[in-house]
């Protein structure tokens, strides 16, 4: 329990830092035991302009979080979406959130 309430208020804390605008969204990150999601989000509008995610992938956790961030990464292309603010929803930057952030990095994605 207490695991779980640390883990909001960090979210808390880093979501009030970081906000996303149409030139340069929020790029979310929604971890769970089997899938990982990501979403650009315009904070002005409340928009998603992109997203990706790894239901229909297969492979390990860290293989599947690298293709969506790959998948991202060209789905901001196509929205014309170079750079963007990075809310890690206070999660470490280890493991599938990193494999994520550096597949979307090598694809040309800006953060």
């Amino acid at each position: 329990m207490a695991k779980l309430s640390n883990l909001a208020l960090r979210k808390n804390r880093v979501r009030a830092k970081v906000g996303g605008t149409a030139e340069r969204p929020r790029l979310s990150v929604c971890i769970s035991n089997r899938n990982i999601t990501a979403q650009l989000i315009d904070d002005v509008t409340g928009t998603t302009l992109a997203y990706a995610s790894s239901i229909k992938s297969s492979g390990t956790l860290t293989d599947m979080a690298a293709k969506v961030g790959s998948e991202l990464a060209e789905a901001a292309k196509k929205a014309k979406i170079k750079a963007v603010v990075f809310d890690r929803g206070g999660r470490r930057y280890a493991g599938r959130l990193k494999a994520l952030a550096e597949a979307a990095r090598e694809k040309g994605l800006e953060f």
